[in-house]
Order: C-alpha cells, then structure tokens, then sequence
C-alpha cells in the first residue's frame, strides 16, 4: 500500500530554502499519494478502521504544504538585496529636480 517510508522522504525534501520544481513534484507526489491511499482505504472498506495511517499521511501533507506557502514567498538574500537596491533608487528618484531638457534639444548642436 502507498505511504511506506514517508517520514525519511518528506525530511529530506523539506531542508531546502527555497521551493524548486524537484521540490514541488514531490509536494505533488505527497498529495497523489493521499488521494491514492484514500481511495484504496474506502475501496477496501476499512476508511474509518485505519485512521492513524490517514494521520501520519495528512500530517506528512499539511507540513510540506505549509513549507510551500512559507517558501513559495520567501525571499532569497539575493531577491532581499534587489528589492533593497531597488528601493533606494525609488527614494532617490524622488529628490532629483526637473529640469526643462528635451530630446529634442540636442538635436542641431555642434558637439
């Protein structure tokens, strides 16, 4: 039955710091496995009689879920540094006077 040796898979895959495609397959793979083991839980008729193998796996679920939503935010210090650049141009953009230059004004001129 699906689920055996879950615990070690979804340790292995949750150290990451961010969220990559590899990661989120196996996110994927968690949650086909669920809906696998359900079906084949209510198949059998033994949905209700086996409800500790439904809450490790959910457990197993809503963790990596969580660490999706926590990493499919986060900012990697690269991504942090970016932002930071990108928000002191926009402060200092804001302190720069106009001036009454055009394009056009060079247009002409003996350089």
């Amino acid at each position: 039955m699906a689920g055996s040796g879950r615990a070690g898979a979804v340790a292995d895959f949750m150290a990451d710091e961010t969220y990559g495609e590899a990661r989120q397959r196996k996110l994927q793979e968690l949650l086909r496995t669920l809906a696998q083991t359900i079906r084949e839980l209510d198949a059998a008729g033994t949905l209700l009689a086996r409800t500790n193998e439904l809450m490790e796996l959910i457990g197993d679920v809503r963790t990596e879920l969580f660490h999706y939503e926590v990493r499919a935010t986060y900012d990697t210090p690269e991504v942090a540094e970016n932002r930071r650049i990108v928000s002191e141009a926009e402060n200092q953009e804001s302190q720069w006077k106009p001036t009454d230059w055009a394009p056009d004004d060079e247009e002409g001129q003996p350089w």
